[in-house]
């Protein structure tokens, strides 16, 4: 397996199943009665070429059937027994659309559960179907952030001022009415450029501890307005 540089999805959850064996196990059908299989010995037999397609085939219904329905140990080790199907990607994506390599395992993970949830009794190969889409749909989230990023890089070369990293920073004015209920009195919060992108203003509300005031702000009764929330920009020289 391949690890990155910080700890992600990925290495969390190898740590955690590197010696687990959730209940109920995997089986090894086709004898005259199933054989229970380790993790390990599972995984082992899904990825290997030379194995029985329709031997690998029983193992990913189970594995789905256990994402449904399995014990409290389960839902980890579902994701353990899909990470070598999907490291692969994760670092091609992470190379060639400059991500984060921590969103990108998280992406796929969600994408690799969702598959599983989606996948029918009647697939033929349910192994491939499953890994295949994840991969596919967590590239098509991030070939999308790149044209996105692609745009801005443009706008830079063109003479638009973008501020990134630890250089940037964005301010969020809080402005209530004087004596209105939360908080009293001005508030301006710096946020740093490179935790901005993706954040919810909901999410921003509730941190600070004004999701009630700031909830206030859309509607209240007869209209009265109770505060002002902007959130912008701010240039190097503050």
């Amino acid at each position: 397996m391949c690890f990155p540089s910080r700890p992600g999805v990925f290495t969390t959850v190898e740590l955690h199943c590197a010696d687990s064996d959730p209940t109920p196990p995997l089986c090894l059908s086709g004898g005259m009665e199933p054989a229970p299989l380790t993790l390990i010995q599972a995984r082992a037999l899904l990825y290997d070429r030379t194995a029985c397609s329709t031997v690998k085939a029983s193992l990913w219904l189970q594995i789905a059937e256990r994402a449904r329905t399995g014990g409290p140990d389960w839902p980890m080790a579902v994701v353990w027994l899909g990470l070598p199907g999907l490291c692969r990607t994760a670092s091609r994506i992470t190379r060639y659309c400059r991500a984060d390599r921590e969103d990108v395992e998280a992406e796929l993970v969600t994408c690799y559960l969702e598959g599983l949830a989606e996948l029918g009794p009647h697939v033929s190969d349910p192994g491939a179907t499953v890994l295949r889409s994840a991969c596919s749909r967590t590239w098509a989230v991030w070939r999308e952030a790149y044209r996105e990023n692609a745009v801005d890089d443009v706008d830079l070369v063109r003479g638009t001022p973008r501020y990134e990293g630890g250089r940037g920073t964005w301010h969020a004015d809080y402005d209530p009415v004087p004596h209105g209920s939360g908080l009293s009195a001005p508030l301006r919060i710096s946020v740093p450029a490179q935790r901005v992108e993706g954040v919810r203003l909901g999410a921003l509300a509730r941190a600070w501890g004004i999701a009630d005031t700031a909830t206030s702000v859309g509607h209240s009764g007869r209209g009265r307005q109770v505060a002002t929330l902007s959130l912008r920009r701010a240039r190097r020289d503050g």
